[in-house]
């Protein structure tokens, strides 16, 4: 009896040891296990990497770096020499990387469709995401998938959370594109920046509603004549400043609505997404920007000018009012600049414009998506994908954010918290450090806003308003608050290369940008109304009611991924 016990109890105890050795096997290996527990979690901080790194992980700085770098905006180049901007000044000197910039200077179309048919790409590209030559490159086979690379390096994994990873995803279900600007918190820095002395030589008037706005600018051109431009809308082209006007004259209207991968605004009675010609808001919007057109209050060349030549302007005070949807880094160094010689210039930023009877907070001149705002990819011509991915992957993380806002560390950070946020020493100097900022502009291609935003917060949080950064201040008091949520309108709503789709939205594209700077600088109310009817017809001709239903489809399915019905 004693005998058949013990070996009952053996049995038992190799079962047992058996059932917990598999049971430990499976939470190690199976990425089902982890892709559904991390589907559970809503902030981005939840998810904790693993301790544990790979064997053959790569240590960023640890040995040299060197690929070639594009951006994909016509309205900038990434810098000619590193050297030019503090980051990559510092990432040569102490992280052993050497960039190689490949310049455009405004014929970005053209060189990518020449380095395409030539299978000639540079290793890292930076640019929208929904461009229609990232989803050729991805049908392609030309871009490097991050999935693998995303499991061994912890900041991004971390820091983007598991829904919106997915809506990134290309539709073979495979992430090609790093983003940039990515959050769960409202964010952004669409707005109006007023020059600060033309507004007191002018007796300070209010400025809140689009007939304030009015008033103003007629007083402005009044005074200044053709010394000071009164409006100045950045790349109107692409509907920034002026699509800011379209969203003062409707409670809750989307920024992104005249986004040319959206175009849609949405008929909520209906759960459908409906024409942006035939909008009622959109008209209106356009017959307030062609009324400033024609009586010179608005740039006379806002369809044509450069985002350099509006920038130079805002520098030397040549403008009573700015607007953009990322107006802060130029804002900033100007206002520091011009204060610097008279302490009465410089800039502010003002609560946006509505029409009157709008609720002012029901207004929003931006918007944020929690996929941010462009991406960045590696093509198949890297030598080195995984170095590449590890380098942005420290730049999004702490390390490297705080270093890309803050300066090298040991000057006015040192170290980082239990929350791995920067520890700010006693040298903390609000205006150099915006400089960092606006100084590194151009090359912030993996901003992690999640962490960043609380950062910029945490430092000045208990200082008085006037001695906080400039655009931690209005940031913090204005824009961040102003910003609603479009990335179920923002995402996947544009059709993949080569489908008829496609082309129907390439074209439409055009209608739309031809009817955009035509309705803004038409001669008359009713001209423009007539600009958007020929729009309309146009674009149903060419496929958009089509076009529409697609999206609307599209548009459902993110709202049901994003918990949003």
């Amino acid at each position: 009896m004693n005998k058949r016990k013990a070996l009952l109890l053996m049995i038992t105890a190799l079962f047992l040891l058996t059932t917990v050795l598999a049971g430990c096997t499976q939470s190690a290996s199976s990425p089902e296990t982890d892709k559904n527990s991390s589907k559970t979690n809503t902030s981005n901080t939840d998810k904790e990497p693993s301790n544990e790194k790979p064997a053959d992980i790569w240590e960023f700085g640890s040995s040299e770096l060197n690929f070639s770098a594009f951006t994909h905006y016509s309205w900038q180049d990434f810098p000619e020499k590193m050297e030019d901007v503090p980051l990559w000044k510092y990432l040569k000197e102490n992280k052993k990387v050497n960039i190689t910039p490949i310049l455009a200077s405004g014929n970005n179309d053209q060189l990518v469709a020449t380095m395409m048919a030539d299978n000639k790409l540079p290793d890292l590209m930076y640019g929208d995401r929904n461009h229609r030559d990232f989803l050729k490159l991805i049908k392609a086979g030309k871009l490097v998938a991050l999935d693998d690379y995303m499991e061994k390096y912890p900041n991004l994994k971390k820091w983007l959370s598991s829904d919106a990873a997915d809506l990134l995803r290309s539709s073979d279900g495979k992430l090609y594109q790093f983003p940039n600007y990515y959050t769960k918190t409202p964010n952004g820095s669409a707005g109006y920046v007023v020059n600060k002395k033309i507004y007191k030589e002018l007796g300070s008037p209010p400025l809140e509603t689009m007939d304030d706005l009015y008033s103003y600018l007629v007083k402005v051109k009044e005074k200044y004549g053709e010394e000071v431009v009164p409006f100045d809308p950045e790349r109107a082209l692409d509907a920034q400043g002026i699509g800011m006007l379209y969203t003062g004259h409707q409670e809750n209207a989307f920024y992104r609505s005249l986004n040319s991968n959206t175009l849609a605004v949405i008929d909520y009675d209906n759960n459908k997404l409906v024409s942006l010609f035939t909008d009622p808001t959109f008209r209106e919007s356009q017959k307030f920007v062609s009324k400033l057109y024609r009586e010179k209050l608005i740039n006379q060349d806002m369809f044509t000018t450069t985002r350099e030549q509006v920038h130079a302007r805002v520098m030397t005070g040549k403008v009573a009012i700015f607007a953009g949807a990322s107006p802060m880094a130029v804002s900033s160094r100007a206002d520091a600049s011009l204060s610097k010689e008279d302490p009465d210039a410089g800039y502010f930023v003002t609560w946006p414009f509505h029409k009157a009877g709008l609720d002012k907070n029901k207004v929003f001149p931006g918007s944020y998506d929690e996929l941010g705002w462009n991406v960045t990819v590696i093509t198949t011509a890297a030598k080195e994908p995984e170095k590449i991915f590890a380098f942005l992957d420290w730049m999004t993380g702490p390390e490297g954010m705080a270093t890309t806002y803050y300066g090298p560390e040991g000057l006015y950070w040192n170290g980082l918290d239990e929350n791995d946020q920067p520890i700010f020493t006693d040298a903390y100097d609000a205006v150099k450090v915006s400089e960092f900022e606006s100084g590194n502009d151009r090359v912030i291609i993996t901003a992690n806003a999640g962490y960043i935003d609380p950062v910029k917060v945490k430092y000045e949080s208990d200082k008085p308003f006037e001695k906080k950064g400039w655009s931690t201040r209005y940031q913090e008091s204005i824009t961040w608050k102003t910003h609603n949520n479009h990335t179920a309108l923002g995402t996947n709503l544009t059709p993949d290369a080569g489908t008829e789709l496609a082309d129907v939205s390439v074209n439409i594209i055009d209608v739309y940008q031809q009817a955009l700077s035509a309705s803004g600088t038409a001669k008359s109310d009713e001209d423009v109304d007539k600009i958007l009817d020929k729009a309309e017809a146009d674009a149903v001709a060419l496929g958009y009611n089509e076009l529409l239903e697609w999206r609307t489809e599209q548009w459902l399915k993110n709202k049901e991924l994003l918990g949003m019905e």
